[in-house]
């Protein structure tokens, strides 16, 4: 909990709106509970022992001065110029690096920066930097693309870590040939005279091909490769040798009606579900979650491989597993007419959805049925051709009970994000040739709500046994990204309390519901928010509004619900002990922080793929218009959205026309200063495409229609000259 505190305390005080206050005013405006005070007073006391927080006058909590040389890590940007974060916080914040004092360093990378003053501005003292010594470098190798220049040959590297080109020599050695994506290690450093140098250590292909792209993406972001021989034998192995006349005393339910619902191209399936009446007519809902534990035992290279792996990846026409295919799509998968092995969850509800009683078991399931979202819903909807009546009536009742449920956690305060998602098209060579939205059907609603009560229960479960765990965790927002919320969505024409509940934030959400505005405050609530994580702290789940909560329901492909089950497995054999035993041999916080950057690595990963695929199809299509809407504005720029396709774009300053355009960051508009014409967030706007950058992830795009009419820029230049012309006279 300490670990935990302390990064919301610096957090806070980080902010650019905190004005120092005591105490007890922190801990309330991080949602400190009475019974948490203590722990969060002894995370304090760490940090200001650390020297990370000081108490001035009047016992006011800040952060310290920023000193002569600080610590911290680079962030470059494309103009030259850049910031570095440093890692002891300070009360000044990011500081800024001119373009001639970057010396040779690279985003990501650590360095020590000499602090100069500039002097006072609005009563504030304005500080730079000069980088003065790298001390670690975040990475040597880059991917990029590789170009002939007059000079010689270069690699243009991807994405917007590394903006400058690298120097390579013997460009014949791997074969390697113009416009071929490649991997280069770097030989040299860049100077103020000399670009970076390097070495071409692997060429992935010509760039534009989807299989070349996949493999940039992979080599950029460090995911993993194939299995190594011995988790290969380890799962050849345990398929090999499971029989199924050797079940124990598993609960045999392979008569009962159970189906799976997943996407279309799912092959991991890992959830079913039973429902069924009990003799008092209360629902008893089954979830069945595939026994993935009884084939990787702790310890074992399976085991260690998927810690390390941490969760799977799921790119654009690619999955990379946690678990070899001949489990995750074999004999771990619960797959129709095959008996599977399972934990399962049985959760017994009145009519009102509150859950009367829990119990697990270890089971054997024959899933009935496998169905896509799709499917599912052409058969709530009435369309039941080749669907047996059982099935047909499962799927009625599972929608009856996920409807009551939804009702009940909604009341209670789970919170609901509108932030509608987009599919790509590919053909058969993996370009991607339009999008389409995703499917968001009601048996998406159906899953999600018997997953998170499932997961809540087996929480609940180990919670009482007293036993550490790895949970996920969600912390509640803090006061001041609240009051940040309130402000911007004012803006909208819409109000929030100074310090607003789950419910005033419900409200918000169902007020934008389907207007213009709907997708940018949907937005601007999500990054309000903390990030979910995995760690052994019994802080809940804010955005869910559950106390209790883990994650048990995908065990194929997330490391930390195998954990979970390993302690389920404990609790079924009636071994208490061994539980305890399991949890003291593991460092949780530190798989919880593992894990946690996998998943985020994986998210990243997905979503640059899915940018490269969709600029390069935008790339052919210059001129095209897009339907967008606004979703953030800079001193530069409106950042716009695209409808269709999902991607963001940029509209410079110069390009919004004949203007004096001005950023307004508390109205959150742009306004021309002559036209008196603004942008504002949330405002739907046309833009043509101007020019698609793949290799900086770049889309550039302009108003379709000139935002100042013809006939107001005469009358905006007229009225300029004739200001000019009364100066001139009463200058004479």
């Amino acid at each position: 909990m300490a670990e935990i505190f302390k990064e919301r305390i610096v957090k806070l005080l980080k902010h650019a709106d905190y004005e120092p206050i005591k105490l007890a005013q922190l801990a309330k405006a991080l949602g400190v509970s009475s019974e948490d005070y203590q722990q969060f007073k002894e995370a304090f006391d760490q940090l200001r022992q650390a020297g990370h927080v000081v108490i001035g006058g009047k016992n006011l909590v800040s952060l310290p001065s920023l000193a002569g040389q600080i610590v911290g890590t680079f962030r470059a940007n494309p103009r030259g110029f850049g910031f570095i974060t440093p890692l002891e916080p300070n009360a000044h914040g990011d500081l800024f690096i001119p373009p001639n004092a970057t010396a040779d360093a690279m985003t990501g990378d650590i360095v020590i920066v000499k602090v100069k003053r500039k002097g006072k501005r609005g009563g504030q003292m304005r500080y730079t930097g000069e980088i003065i010594e790298v001390l670690e470098r975040a990475q040597n190798r880059f991917v990029g693309l590789l170009l002939k220049h007059p000079e010689g040959w270069i690699v243009q590297p991807d994405g917007r870590s590394f903006f400058e080109p690298i120097s390579v020599d013997d460009v014949g050695a791997k074969g390697a040939k113009e416009k071929d994506k490649v991997v280069v290690e770097i030989l040299s450093w860049p100077t103020e005279k000399y670009l970076a140098r390097g070495v071409i250590i692997e060429v992935l292909g010509k760039a534009g091909r989807y299989e070349t792209e996949i493999k940039s993406i992979i080599r950029r972001y460090h995911l993993p490769g194939e299995f190594d021989a011995d988790c290969l034998e380890q799962a050849r192995q345990a398929a090999a040798e499971f029989n199924h006349e050797q079940l124990g005393t598993r609960d045999d339910i392979t008569d009962k009606v159970v189906i799976t619902i997943d996407p279309p191209d799912a092959k991991d399936f890992d959830d079913a579900i039973s429902l069924r009446k009990n003799a008092d007519g209360n629902w008893v809902l089954g979830v069945h979650i595939a026994d993935v534990s009884f084939f990787v035992a702790q310890g074992s290279p399976l085991d260690t491989e998927a810690r390390t792996r941490g969760n799977s990846a799921y790119l654009p026409g690619k999955t990379i597993p946690m678990l070899p295919e001949i489990l995750s799509n074999g004999i771990c998968s619960l797959q129709p007419d095959q008996q599977r092995l399972c934990k399962s969850v049985y959760l017994t509800y009145d009519r009102q959805g509150n859950v009367l009683s829990r119990s697990f078991a270890n089971s054997v399931i024959r899933s009935t049925q496998r169905l896509t979202y799709q499917q599912a819903d052409r058969i709530l909807k009435g369309h039941t051709k080749d669907t047996g009546p059982e099935v047909i009536e499962l799927l009625k009742n599972m929608e009856t009970l996920s409807r009551v449920i939804e009702k009940r956690r909604t009341k209670i305060g789970m919170i609901h994000l509108a932030l509608p998602e987009t599919e790509l098209v590919m053909d058969e060579s993996g370009w991607v040739v339009d999008t389409h939205p995703a499917d968001d059907s009601y048996p998406h609603t159906i899953i999600e709500m018997l997953m998170v009560e499932a997961n809540e229960a087996v929480a609940s479960l180990i919670d009482r046994l007293n036993v550490g765990f790895i949970r996920r965790i969600h912390p509640e927002p803090d006061a001041l990204s609240m009051k940040n919320l309130a402000k911007l969505v004012r803006a909208f024409g819409f109000s929030l309390p100074r310090t607003p509940d789950r419910t005033a934030i419900q409200d918000l959400l169902a007020a934008v519901e389907g207007r213009d505005c709907s997708f940018a405050v949907n937005l601007a609530v999500l990054r309000s928010f903390e990030k979910a994580q995995y760690a052994p702290l019994h802080i809940g789940h804010f955005a869910l509004a559950s106390t209790h909560y883990c994650h048990f329901t995908s065990p194929i492909r997330r490391y930390a619900d195998l954990l979970v089950h390993r302690l389920l497995e404990c609790y079924l054999q009636k071994r208490p002990d061994s539980a305890r035993d399991i949890s003291a041999e593991l460092d949780l916080a530190e798989i919880g922080k593992h894990i946690t950057f996998t998943e985020q690595r994986a998210e990243d990963a997905e979503k640059e793929l899915t940018t490269v695929l969709i600029l390069q199809m935008l790339s052919k299509r210059i001129g095209d218009e897009l339907d967008c809407v606004v979703t953030g504005l800079a001193g530069f720029g409106v950042f716009v959205q695209s409808r269709k396709f999902g991607i963001e774009g940029l509209i410079r300053m110069a390009d919004l026309g004949p203007d004096q355009w001005k950023y307004n960051s508390r109205a959150q508009c742009i306004t021309g200063q002559r036209s008196g014409r603004s942008i504002r967030l949330g405002q739907s706007v046309k833009v043509r495409i101007d020019s698609v950058n793949v290799p900086a992830r770049q889309l550039n795009v302009a108003p379709a229609e000139p935002l100042i009419s013809a006939a107001k820029q005469r009358t905006q230049s007229e009225k300029a000259r004739k200001t000019k012309k009364r100066k001139r006279k009463t200058q004479r």
